[in-house]
């Protein structure tokens, strides 16, 4: 079984696409340019018919600026933390919370956003852009449809705090002023598992209250390449505010107030044989659960300088055994829960990070 990985309020949105009974065509709007998507490997899904890139204002004026920023309150953004177990801390490879310091905890941060009126967070990376202001998510972090996989809108009130840390905003705010991504994705009904190669997505941010540019205020960015073979060592980073392991639910890692990352080789996920994955379904064992959506997997990451290669995000979790097989009846003593997510191509991903860039 798969299951998203963000959900306004449980954190996860289990059995997505079997409570869904008809999918939902929305109409685009934004800049169109061709694109295409990944190709499909044996054993898994064939991928949806290509796509172009779309472009949508998310805040675009200073109008729009000033709303989105008074819209987050303290208040606000704290209810969005669920609360504290008081339990020992606990740290294994599955999940732990990052206390090295280094690029980690400035090139990523928080993404709240409003999703169908409920407000929500996902996690989102900066990467060098032209324009100082990239940073990459999940697609269903900036467009999405309600929780029968119909009603597709791009979401609102899209803010994004770098080095989140307990209600705090040590480099200042940056509001989403462009969501790019694949147009495949606005088809997105919730059902079809060939829509999860297109969860990914690019975000254009404008300047912090200081008139920083969002590569400015934290002096680095993470690099991203494409085309990486998914079996590499990997980190994966995020925001999660729930953990499949109730041993660590309510520790502060896993109620959205601290960064959590999780480590090893990653497993690609075929999915079941009624509902195949699209090929590039890539991910590690990890408990980190809601609003860990749209953090970044990474290679060549140096846990000194805390800096890499984003290869791929979060988008949902699947149950696999130790060769690899998806898991029946999504769980069992031989089964493990991994946090999967599309691995970044030059076919699918280029377009949209290159034509993200070119954004101001």
């Amino acid at each position: 079984m798969s299951e998203r990985v963000t959900h306004p309020d449980t954190g996860t949105h289990t059995s997505r696409r079997a409570a869904v009974a008809s999918a939902v065509v929305a109409v685009l709007t934004g800049v169109l340019a061709p694109s295409a998507a990944a190709a499909p490997v044996p054993g898994t899904a064939d991928a949806p018919s290509e796509g172009a890139v779309a472009v949508h204002a998310m805040a675009s004026t200073a109008q729009d600026e000033s709303r989105v920023r008074a819209y987050w309150t303290p208040e606000r953004i704290a209810a969005l933390s669920t609360p504290l177990s008081h339990k020992p801390p606990y740290g294994a490879a599955d999940g732990a919370p990052w206390k090295e310091g280094g690029a980690p905890t400035t090139t990523m941060g928080r993404l709240f956003f409003t999703d169908h009126g409920e407000d929500a967070s996902c996690t989102a990376t900066l990467v060098h852009g032209g324009n100082g202001g990239t940073v990459v998510t999940a697609a269903h972090c900036l467009n999405n449809t309600d929780l029968i996989g119909e009603h597709n809108q791009w979401q609102a009130n899209a803010l994004f705090v770098p080095g989140y840390r307990d209600g705090r905003a040590p480099l200042g705010t940056f509001v989403v002023h462009w969501a790019v991504l694949d147009s495949t994705w606005l088809k997105n009904d919730q059902i079809d598992a060939r829509f999860d190669a297109h969860d990914q997505a690019f975000g254009v941010v404008g300047r912090n209250a200081r008139g920083q540019s969002l590569e400015e205020a934290v002096g680095t960015a993470q690099g991203i390449a494409f085309d990486v073979s998914g079996d590499r060592q990997a980190y994966q980073f995020g925001y999660p505010r729930a953990a499949s392991d109730s041993a660590r639910e309510g520790l502060p890692e896993y109620t959205g107030r601290a960064l959590a990352y999780c480590h090893g080789a990653p497993l690609q996920y075929p999915g079941s044989k009624d509902r195949p994955e699209p090929a590039g379904q890539w991910g590690l064992p990890c408990v980190m659960g809601g609003g860990a959506s749209g953090g970044p997997r990474l290679a060549d990451f140096s846990p000194t300088t805390g800096r890499g290669t984003v290869i791929g995000v979060n988008t949902h979790s699947g149950h696999l055994t130790s060769s690899g097989a998806e898991c029946p009846d999504g769980g069992g003593p031989n089964c493990t829960r991994y946090l999967v997510g599309p691995q970044f191509t030059t076919a699918l991903t280029k377009p949209l990070y290159d034509r993200a860039q070119s954004l101001r």
